[in-house]
């Protein structure tokens, strides 16, 4: 690199290009290892998820086993997610070490995918964690094609370091020159050639910085289907999760509250757990009930049975509100409103007057693991239309009680008061306990005739409701059928059946029938809205 003659060479011939290299130097920008621009606050958040998660620290761990700098990757990654305007700083401000995971992040953010996953991570650190590490693959994958350009990086970074060092002795060796010089500017070798190398080694550092734009640029495309990917994927594993969470009715707000440990603990017991496959059926068996609460009324519109006089607006016949588009006759119209003399549907329906708790008698016996139609199992149905039942009680401000039965000596009973949070562990629990065996009508029943009275002796509540749900027919005693109905008659509970895919159940001469004021049978397992008139009458 060095000069190899000695001959004696001009100040001036020196002085533009080491100028140059001078002016460069001191107007480059301040150098940043993050891509994301982030304040305090954002830097203060990753720190404290990370430090919380030990998914995200072992990933640092591996990467920075095989490539550099990778957790700066990892917070940017996270902070692109967890903001809701991420900005990027621009490429010529990065710290050339950092050019690779500027690509890397500029390629997520750009994705049209990664802007549908904001959606969910926006100000959600757990979320954003979350998709940091589903994308893990997607990163290493990048980072390895982008090996050839972080070496090119790094051989810059060196090269800048020295250039940067050189640079301190340029204006030093330039006065030595001018002292040295003669009258014609004429300097001695020795001086001529300190400056000579300081201008070179500047020389190198912008070639080894072009070498990495270069090698960034080859790497580029690959990057950015890689990132693209890494992006869809990141967002159907947040949305899955964010799915997961609404299916059990775990609230955003409840999410938000939730220290970070166990929101991790509880994300992996909802994938992992006995009905974790069932997740869509329990959203969607939530979803219906709360449909057909929203349009329950007081007096449930049942069958039509003919045509009476009032004034009730939503059950006026057509020909009455035609008169309302004629101007002639809607003081006419308005007249028989008054004098309630407008001609109605008259309906049948029944009155939901339930008060006391609701009460879900759930069976678990082994022929309850069998699969229907679409592959739902008998349980799977039972404890969704279970769990629909725990939210239409928690609506109403009413007692929830779920009793899991079987043989007469398996039973086990969740107590979900209205005053209570029913609380997501205690749901997982009811949801995911499975007794097995034979099955006895009598010992859950009567359990719940005696939660009954005891909720009359205490609260003088009467008129609860009790949901046997079961696959089977067994017999009981006549003495406890006597006493059945005395509870029955004195407490002024109802009892609904639903028969789960043993059409035999419901028949008329069943047990089940004549223990029931409404009996139903669920064939097609795949149908929430089969029981739909459960949650109008309840």
């Amino acid at each position: 690199m060095g000069r190899t003659d000695r001959t004696p060479r001009k100040l001036n011939e020196l002085a533009s290009p080491a100028g140059r290299w001078l002016g460069l130097s001191a107007a480059a920008p301040g150098r940043h290892t993050a891509a994301v621009v982030a304040d305090r606050f954002d830097r203060i958040t990753w720190r404290d998820t990370y430090e919380q998660s030990a998914g995200l620290r072992d990933l640092a761990e591996e990467l920075n086993k095989r490539y550099g700098y990778t957790t700066d990757l990892l917070a940017d990654a996270f902070l692109a997610a967890y903001k809701v305007r991420p900005r990027l700083r621009e490429r010529a401000e990065m710290d050339l070490s950092r050019l690779v995971n500027h690509q890397v992040i500029t390629s997520l953010v750009e994705s049209p995918e990664f802007a549908e996953l904001r959606r969910e991570t926006a100000g959600d650190p757990y979320a954003a964690a979350m998709a940091v590490l589903a994308q893990a693959a997607a990163l290493r994958r990048m980072l390895e094609l982008s090996r050839d350009a972080r070496e090119q990086a790094e051989r810059a970074k060196k090269a800048q370091r020295d250039a940067e060092g050189a640079a301190t002795a340029v204006s030093e060796a330039l006065q030595q020159a001018a002292d040295e010089a003669d009258e014609d500017g004429t300097m001695p070798a020795p001086a001529a050639d300190a400056v000579q190398q300081t201008i070179e080694a500047g020389a190198a550092a912008r070639q080894a910085t072009q070498d990495a734009a270069q090698a960034l640029a080859a790497a580029a495309a690959g990057v950015r289907a890689a990132a693209w990917k890494a992006a869809a994927k990141a967002a159907e594993a947040v949305r899955e999760e964010a799915t997961l969470m609404r299916a059990w009715g775990v609230a955003p707000g409840q999410l938000e509250r939730m220290p970070f440990d166990q929101r991790v603990r509880l994300a992996e017991r909802l994938r992992t757990g006995r009905l974790a496959q069932w997740a869509e059926l329990i959203g969607r068996f939530r979803q219906m009930a709360g449909g057909e609460r929203a349009r329950k009324v007081e007096n449930a519109t049942g069958e039509l049975v003919g045509v009476t006089l009032g004034n009730d607006l939503s059950r006026v016949i057509p020909s009455e509100l035609a008169n309302l588009g004629l101007p002639e006759l809607r003081a006419v119209f308005a007249v028989r409103y008054a004098a309630g003399e407008l001609m109605l549907y008259d309906s049948q329906g029944e009155q939901a007057t339930g008060q006391g708790a609701v009460i879900a008698c759930v069976d678990t016996s082994h022929s309850m693991y069998e699969a229907g139609p679409g592959g739902v199992t008998r349980e799977a149905w039972a404890k969704a239309c279970a769990l629909a039942l725990l939210d239409q009680a928690r609506h109403a401000g009413r007692d929830f009680v779920g009793i899991l039965f079987s043989a007469a000596d398996k039973i086990q009973v969740f107590r979900f008061p209205a005053d209570q949070p029913a609380g997501i562990a205690q749901v997982l629990d009811f949801a995911e306990t499975f007794l097995g065996g034979g099955t006895s009508y009598q010992t859950p029943l009567s359990a719940a005739g005696e939660l009954l009275e005891e909720e009359f002796n205490d609260a003088a509540r009467t008129r609860g409701d009790i949901v046997m749900i079961t696959d089977d027919d067994c017999g009981v005693t006549e003495e406890w059928m006597r006493g059945w109905n005395d509870a029955k008659h004195r407490l002024g509970f109802r009892v609904f059946g639903v028969a789960v895919g043993t059409p035999r159940v419901a028949e008329a001469d069943s047990v089940l029938q004549s223990l029931c004021d409404n009996l139903r049978s669920i064939e097609d397992l795949t149908d929430v809205h089969a029981a739909a008139d459960l949650f109008r009458v309840i």
